[in-house]
């Protein structure tokens, strides 16, 4: 997501930490993880992290897919994510296979993001290359809903080593949290930060992204201006959030 907020920092926190216990055990077993949770919670962006923490580091691929990509779509994606020429090989079925089953030899992450896209006769595509006695790549599955997809291909879920969920903040995290992203948080009140959680932001740290940006310009202008309960619900009525 764009945007307007210099100074921002990425935060570690409690949910990056599960996540990060999570994907070492499975790129340790060169399983395969799920990664789930409700859009804005930060999923693509604790998993990017906690894949940068790894004991050591792996070549991570990252496939992005189309919208109920049809199964030549989807091998374009994996194809791009690992830097092979997806058009020359796209409708060639055996030869895509191929290198795609010779890349997975070497060990790594390959990163399949919005999985809550794909079909399940294109998810059990994904099995039947993972499921090749030579691979020794990890593959995680993230998404909002990733594991309601997984239910139906249960060829694939039964596969599926780690599932990890990532949560909402909770109440007692955001303050701290909003102060590690962005320094406009540190002279903010607890109490109105604790009000705009639970009748606007509820935990989702994307909403409060879009806060942070919209409060940064008023900040810029006037360094001297509180940022109060009223701006605040100021800030939250900018990007449509409900309060």
């Amino acid at each position: 997501m764009r945007l307007y907020a210099p100074g921002a920092h990425l935060v570690s926190t409690r949910q990056l930490g599960q996540v990060a216990e999570a994907l070492t055990h499975t790129v340790a077993a060169r399983g395969i993880a799920c990664v789930y949770g409700d859009p804005g919670h930060g999923k693509m962006v604790v998993v990017h992290q906690a894949l940068r923490l790894l004991p050591r580091r792996v070549p991570v691929h990252r496939a992005q897919v189309a919208v109920k990509p049809a199964l030549p779509q989807l091998r374009a994606a994996l194809l791009t994510a690992f830097g092979l020429p997806a058009a020359h090989l796209t409708n060639r079925t055996d030869a895509a296979d191929r290198v795609l089953i010779e890349a997975l030899k070497e060990p790594g992450v390959l990163v399949v993001d919005d999985v809550q896209r794909i079909a399940a006769p294109e998810l059990d595509y994904l099995r039947l290359l993972v499921d090749a006695s030579t691979t020794r790549t990890s593959l995680v599955l993230c998404g909002a809903g990733a594991e309601r997809t997984l239910a139906r291909a249960p060829a694939l879920a039964s596969r599926v080593l780690t599932r990890q969920q990532v949560p909402r903040l909770d109440a007692s995290q955001v303050p701290g949290v909003l102060r590690l992203f962005h320094p406009l948080w540190d002279a903010v009140a607890d109490e109105d930060v604790a009000h705009a959680d639970q009748t606007c932001a509820r935990g989702n740290f994307r909403a409060w992204a879009k806060i942070t940006s919209h409060l940064y310009p008023v900040r810029h202008r006037d360094s001297g201006k509180n940022v109060d309960r009223a701006l605040l619900a100021w800030a939250c009525s900018r990007p449509g959030l409900p309060l």
